[in-house]
């Protein structure tokens, strides 16, 4: 896949080091590229990293996605497959969107591009090495199903195992995940840790 993913944080620092050990061909979106130099991976702005791309990741602060992705524009997202893996919350932990999800407002915001919702559970060292814990589990919600399964091949190649993919069903369910971040949250300032995700047991 040739993947661009918007943000030059750690998560999609993280992401981008994962994806291009996969193989996967990776740029990185920033609004100021040129202050990137320091990244060992190509940097370009923000809409030219969406239009470049077959891929697109939202990895930017999930409270400012929607107005950034705004500036990136439609027209550079196009119908394109738009996996989301933020949460809109403020510093204090405090959800922006208790009756929606970040994921299901980018949906609405580009009704064309397939949104996907998934890696937005754990740490990012943790989801692109899973295998460094115990068996653990991670979650797709969207609408489409092609572009899930295509979000399903990419978490494979991260090294997530088939039952460790548990797909909620359409982009609605998005808010379950993005909910979650709240536990996550008091989970890793209780430990002392972020190197932890959840299993799903049945």
């Amino acid at each position: 896949m040739d993947i661009g993913i918007l943000g030059t944080g750690s998560v999609a620092q993280a992401l981008a080091g994962g994806c291009a050990r996969a193989g996967h061909t990776v740029t990185l979106g920033s609004r100021h590229p040129e202050s990137r130099a320091d990244l060992p991976l190509t940097v370009a702005g923000l809409a030219e990293t969406a239009r470049g791309a077959d891929v697109i990741v939202n990895a930017t602060p999930g409270a400012s996605s929607e107005e950034l992705l705004a500036q990136v524009g439609a027209d550079a997202i196009g119908d394109k497959l738009l996996i989301d893996v933020a949460n809109a919350a403020t510093a204090s932990f405090d959800l922006l969107y208790p009756d929606s999800s970040l994921g299901e407002r980018l949906q609405q915001q580009f009704p064309d591009a397939k949104v996907v919702k998934t890696m937005n559970t754990c740490a990012g060292k943790v989801f692109v090495d899973p295998g460094a814990l115990d068996p653990s589990s991670i979650f797709v919600s969207g609408d489409d199903a092609r572009a899930k399964s295509r979000v399903v091949a990419l978490l494979r190649d991260l090294g997530w195992p088939e039952d460790a993919i548990v797909d909620l069903g359409g982009i609605a369910t998005a808010k379950g995940p993005e909910h979650y971040f709240i536990m996550w949250a008091c989970l890793t300032d209780a430990l002392a840790t972020t190197e932890l995700n959840l299993r799903v047991v049945r």
